[in-house]
């Protein structure tokens, strides 16, 4: 797959190859199954018409452009695992476009002429409510009468579960909720976050429930406090635990806040410092809370370990 990093005025894009494309176009942040289903329908348009298939992002997130926001935005997928979910799904070429004040100034007009005409683009498929353009004044509406002739226009509707639409935000807000068995379902995978093992205080050493402090890559979104079965991969492999988010407040001065995520992985023992990691989240058991002791502590842990199991268990059959 191609990816190509385009901005606005000066790093358009070149057709060197001639392709043309049937394109999705959208922020695209989680690519859940609302995305996806634009996503297939422009596979499908590019079959159709025996072109290739692209996808046109955008980076960073428009609100820190538009809205002025001085803190982090924290993705559900960050540009790169978006592209490597759009690889997987069969996807030919992504265009991620730079959002800077000058692009979102851009008129309806000239955005088509840029950023659809100019990457020969013969079919274009986005949301019901895509808008782009200065002000997000151009709607799909617009995008079909601006064409002149030179693509077609596909706009897929809403998708809902549960009688609500399927959305970035509704994803959100399920993660900081800690609602992951939601959160599959709205992405149609469990939700990824990736990291690096780093050194942690070794208290999980002592009380026999060793864990792996992972420190996550910058910019990802961190579902809320509490404790989870997940899935961690190490070195390709794939192991079931246990993970705390959270401020351990057994041990810490609640005073000092300093989120940590920490993997007890069942039946593994072995030094992972420096590796890179990925962990899948599945359910979330229960939420963080102090114990008054390191016994009491213990206990819960082995009995947050058995729920965890069973959880593992049952999925599998």
């Amino acid at each position: 797959m191609d990816v190509y990093h385009l901005s606005y005025p000066n790093h358009l894009f070149k057709n060197d190859k001639n392709e043309a494309y049937s394109l999705a176009i959208g922020f695209f942040d989680g690519v859940h199954k609302g995305h996806q289903a634009v996503i297939q329908e422009a596979l499908d348009k590019g079959k159709e018409k025996n072109i290739k298939t692209a996808v046109m992002t955008f980076d960073p997130h428009p609100s820190l452009v538009l809205g002025g926001r001085k803190e982090k935005v924290f993705y559900i997928t960050p540009i790169q695992e978006k592209t490597d979910i759009l690889q997987s799904l069969g996807v030919d070429a992504v265009f991620v476009v730079r959002f800077t004040s000058d692009f979102a100034k851009l008129t309806p007009e000239k955005f088509i002429e840029f950023f659809i005409n100019g990457t020969n683009v013969k079919h274009v498929t986005a949301g019901f409510d895509f808008s782009f353009g200065a002000f997000g004044k151009g709607t799909m509406k617009d995008m079909e009468i601006l064409s002149e002739g030179k693509y077609s226009v596909s706009v897929v509707e809403k998708k809902q579960l549960v009688d609500e639409k399927i959305s970035s935000t509704r994803i959100r807000a399920e993660l900081t909720a800690g609602n992951m068995e939601q959160v599959r379902e709205l992405l149609g995978r469990p939700f990824k976050l990736t990291g690096v093992v780093i050194h942690g205080d070794k208290r999980g050493r002592t009380i026999n429930f060793p864990t792996a402090n992972v420190e996550p890559t910058e910019g990802q979104f961190t579902p809320a406090t509490g404790v989870y079965a997940v899935k961690i991969r190490v070195q390709e492999t794939w192991h079931e635990g246990v993970c705390n988010v959270g401020y351990k407040p057994t041990f810490n001065n609640p005073d000092e806040k300093r989120l940590s995520i920490e993997v007890h992985i069942i039946d593994f023992d072995q030094s992972i410092y420096g590796e890179e990691v990925t962990v899948h989240w599945y359910k979330r058991i229960r939420s963080e809370q102090k114990f008054n002791g390191i016994d009491e502590l213990k206990e819960q842990i082995g009995k947050d370990k058995q729920v965890a199991i069973e959880f593992f268990k049952n999925e599998n059959e």
